[in-house]
C-alpha cells in the first residue's frame, strides 16, 4: 500500500523571493499537458538535501510568482512506499479547481500497473470452484450444446440418432475408443430404462461419460512418511509446466506444506527467471544455477530440501517433443540423478498436457509414460478449447490419473479433477 505524509499548511502570506537563489535554481512552469505527464516523476524525486519536491496548488506564471522555498509550499503529498495492488495514485490539493478533463494542475494521476484494478483482481476469488469450472468450460459446453441440440430434440431413438450422436462425440475430441464405449453404454441404458425419445438421452449420456471419467479421479495425497515429497514435471514446449508449478506451490501452501522449487529448465530463455518470479510471489525458495544441466539443479534442490526439512519439492524440466529421442534420454537421466539423492524419488512424475492439442495429447502421454513411468497428469488450458472431450479419450486409451485441471490464468484456477463436476459443467441439464 502507500505511505502518507502530510505537512501542515502555512497560513502566513508568501514573501516574494529573488528570481534565483544560491540554494535553489529558478523553476520554470511547464505547460499543463507536460505537467500532468511528468507528475509521477515529480512526486518521487528528491533534491540533494533529501527534501521532497512540491507542486503548487494553482498554476502561476513564472514571472509573477517565482519558485518559493520548499518549507513554504504546502500540499498533501502521497509518497508510494510499497505497491501491493495495481492501481492509480491520485494526489489532490484542497483548493485547486479542475481545469480540463485532459490535464489538471490539481490532480496528478500516477499510473502503476494499468493492466488490472483491485476490483477486477477480486472477481475470480468471489466465484466458487464449480462456477469457475463452468465458466472455464464454456467454449466446450457451448460446442456440445449446439451439436447435441438435434440429438436431444425429442426425435425418435433410432440408428440415425445414434449416428448423429457418434459424430458429435468424435468432433469433440473424444476419440474413436471413447466414442464406442460411450455409445455402448448409452444403448444399454436406453434398453434398460425403456427410453423412447431423444430428450431422454441427456441423462444417459451424462452418466455414461461420468463412469468413463471416474477412474481418472484420483487426487494427489501426500504421505506423511515421505519427506520431502518430490514431484517431477515434464511436458512439451509451451504446455504450461512452469506456470503449473507456480500454481501447485500455492495449492500445497494452502494445505500448510512447505515448498521448494527446482529450476531444472536450463534450456529455455528466461525459464529460471520466470520460476523465480513465482517463488517470490508465493514466498518459496527457488534453487537455480546460472549454468549447468537440469539433473545437477534437481540434485542440489533435493539436498537443500532434506537439510531444511521441506515438505514438497517441485522440479521443473525443459520442454521437449516425444520425437526428440536424445532429449527423452536426457530427462531419463534427470530421474536417475534424483534417485541418487533420494532412492524412492521422484514420488510423482506429472505430465502437463495442453488441452488445445487434441488427439496429439494421446501420443504425448504414451511416449512420456514409456520413458518415465507417469503417475499423474495435469490438463491445462481447458478454458481455451471448444473440444474438452480429450479427457474421455485419455480415459479410454491410457487411464493415467488426472491430478489437476486448469481452467484459467488465475493462481487458483488449477484444482484437483472431479469427474462429476466436470461432466456437469460440460453438459448442462435441460
Amino acid at each position: 500500500m502507500f505511505g502518507f505524509f502530510r505537512r501542515k499548511k502555512n497560513t502566513e502570506p508568501a514573501v516574494e523571493q529573488p528570481a534565483s537563489t544560491p540554494s535553489q535554481p529558478e523553476r520554470v512552469e511547464q505547460p499543463q499537458d507536460a505537467a500532468t505527464e511528468s507528475a509521477p516523476a515529480e512526486t518521487m524525486v528528491k533534491t540533494e538535501s533529501e527534501t521532497a519536491q512540491h507542486i503548487s496548488a494553482e498554476p502561476v506564471p513564472a514571472e509573477e510568482a517565482p519558485a518559493q522555498p520548499a518549507a513554504e509550499i504546502t500540499e498533501d503529498i502521497i509518497v508510494p512506499t510499497v505497491v501491493d495492488e495495481p492501481a492509480a495514485i491520485a494526489v489532490t490539493t484542497e483548493t485547486a479547481p479542475a481545469q480540463t478533463p485532459e490535464a489538471s494542475e490539481s490532480t496528478i494521476v500516477v499510473p502503476v500497473e494499468p493492466a488490472e484494478t483491485s476490483s477486477e483482481a477480486e472477481k475470480p476469488a468471489k466465484l466458487g470452484w464449480a462456477a469457475r469450472l463452468k465458466q472455464g468450460l464454456s467454449k466446450s459446453r457451448n460446442h456440445m450444446a449446439k451439436s447435441l441440440a438435434s440429438v436431444f430434440g425429442g426425435g425418435k431413438i433410432d440408428e440415425d440418432l445414434y449416428e448423429e450422436l457418434e459424430t458429435v462425440l468424435l468432433t469433440s475430441d473424444m476419440g474413436i475408443e471413447a466414442t464406442e464405449k460411450l455409445l455402448a453404454q448409452v444403448r444399454q441404458r436406453v434398453t434398460l430404462k425403456g427410453l423412447k425419445n431423444g430428450n431422454e438421452l441427456r441423462s444417459a449420456l451424462k452418466e455414461a461419460l461420468y463412469e468413463l471419467l471416474l477412474p481418472l479421479q484420483q487426487p494427489l495425497i501426500l504421505p506423511a512418511d515421505k519427506k520431502p515429497f518430490v514431484i517431477m514435471m515434464a511436458g512439451v514446449n509451451g504446455a504450461g509446466k512452469t506456470t503449473s508449478i507456480g500454481k501447485l506451490a500455492k495449492y500445497f501452501q494452502s494445505q500448510g506444506k512447505s515448498v521448494l522449487l527446482a529450476a531444472g529448465d536450463t534450456f529455455r530463455a528466461a525459464a529460471r527467471e520466470q520460476l523465480q518470479q513465482w517463488g517470490e510471489r508465493n514466498n518459496v525458495t527457488v534453487i537455480a544455477q546460472a549454468s549447468g544441466d537440469s539433473a545437477a539443479v534437481c540434485f542440489d534442490a533435493l539436498e537443500a530440501a532434506k537439510a531444511r526439512g521441506i515438505d514438497v519439492v517441485l522440479a521443473d524440466t525443459a520442454g521437449r517433443l516425444p520425437t526428440q529421442l536424445h532429449l527423452m534420454e536426457e530427462i531419463k537421466k534427470v530421474k536417475r540423478v534424483v534417485q541418487k539423492s533420494l532412492p524412492e524419488a521422484p514420488h510423482e512424475v506429472m505430465l502437463v498436457l495442453d488441452a488445445n492439442v487434441g488427439q496429439n495429447a494421446i501420443n504425448q502421454v504414451v511416449a512420456f509414460d514409456d520413458a518415465l513411468g507417469l503417475t499423474g497428469l495435469i490438463v491445462s488450458k481447458l478454458d481455451g478449447t471448444a473440444k474438452g472431450g480429450i479427457l474421455a479419450a485419455l480415459a479410454a486409451k491410457r487411464p493415467i490419473p488426472v491430478r489437476f485441471i486448469g481452467v484459467g490464468e488465475g493462481i487458483d484456477d488449477l484444482r484437483p479433477f472431479d469427474a462429476r463436476a466436470f461432466v456437469d459443467a460440460l453438459i448442462e441439464d435441460e
